[in-house]
């Protein structure tokens, strides 16, 4: 299959993915008039601005790689997209990131006020673990149910995603080494892009050799999307983006442009996205979604 004939593959796929994960979101978070009805508004205007909603779809990807029911993976892909977006509620703050824009339209704080918005963020990430929890959903065997809990739990905590973001506030203004700088992309953003593909596999039943597989396209993935978005925040647009573009120049983030250069960043990300084919290839068929995503990476523009 040709490059142009596997993106438009992906598309349709990826479509159609986003489309069954935002019908569930849907269906699982509190609607908008359920009392007091600021705080269900204010999540939902969350939720549902836009969004590729990558971290869900690659939960089900890894599920399907190995074989397994899409509905399987649905709660921890809904879960993970309910965390996802409270850490960009929350990194929108005056306090932290300071931006008025997120997925193309006014931030959180901006329509709500920042007690509303810090509120939806709790809200977000509190209902990611009821959606975990639900008895209802007993296809995923109890032992494999708990270490998904467990997983997510460790990749958005202060061991993961905040951990990550703590580096990145504290990093503002100062040079960084190239180890520490990966340290704080593998927590800020790799942690919860991994454990995507990680708990997909779980609730697949992938068994050690597909998880080793998938754990380590996720590694490297992760790590090259953080790297292409940081090269896209100083050449792309913020029409492109949804968000303020140049904002990490300005407020001189650690990035990979500014310690390696935008070529050497290139570079790496495309050798990261070369090492992530790699590692799902022994997955045979299974993996040609995963492959045909780590060209969608490489060709980012938004």
């Amino acid at each position: 299959m040709s490059d142009d004939g596997s993106t438009r593959d992906l598309a349709d796929i990826m479509a159609e993915r986003r489309a069954l994960v935002d019908a569930e979101l849907d269906r699982r978070l509190p609607k908008a008039d359920v009392p007091p009805p600021t705080i269900h508004e204010a999540m939902r205007y969350s939720v549902f601005a836009g969004g590729k909603r990558l971290r869900p779809i690659l939960a089900l990807f890894g599920c399907e790689a190995v074989g397994g029911k899409l509905e399987d993976a649905m709660p921890a892909a809904v879960a993970l997209e309910l965390i996802h977006t409270y850490s960009l509620v929350h990194d929108d703050l005056p306090a932290m990131d300071d931006d008025d824009f997120r997925r193309g339209r006014p931030t959180c704080h901006k329509v709500y006020g920042e007690a509303v918005a810090i509120l939806a963020g709790d809200g977000l990430l509190t209902h990611a673990f009821q959606v975990l929890a639900d008895p209802t959903d007993a296809g995923v065997p109890a032992a494999r149910r708990l270490q998904i809990v467990g997983e997510i739990s460790a990749a958005a905590g202060s061991v993961g995603m905040v951990g990550g973001q703590t580096m990145d506030i504290q990093a503002e203004g100062k040079a960084l080494d190239p180890t520490t700088l990966l340290t704080l992309h593998s927590k800020k953003t790799g942690a919860l892009l991994r454990v995507s593909l990680r708990v997909g596999g779980l609730a697949g039943g992938a068994d050690d050799d597909a998880m080793a597989s998938l754990t380590r396209y996720g590694e490297r993935l992760g790590l090259a999307f953080q790297i292409v978005d940081d090269i896209l925040d100083i050449e792309g647009s913020s029409a492109e983006m949804g968000k303020t573009a140049g904002s990490d120049l300005r407020k001189h983030k650690a990035t990979y442009p500014a310690v390696f250069g935008l070529e050497a960043s290139r570079r790496e990300a495309a050798r990261l996205l070369g090492e992530a084919r790699e590692a799902v290839r022994p997955l045979g068929a299974g993996a040609a979604t995963l492959l045909a995503l780590a060209d969608f990476v490489g060709r980012r523009r938004s």
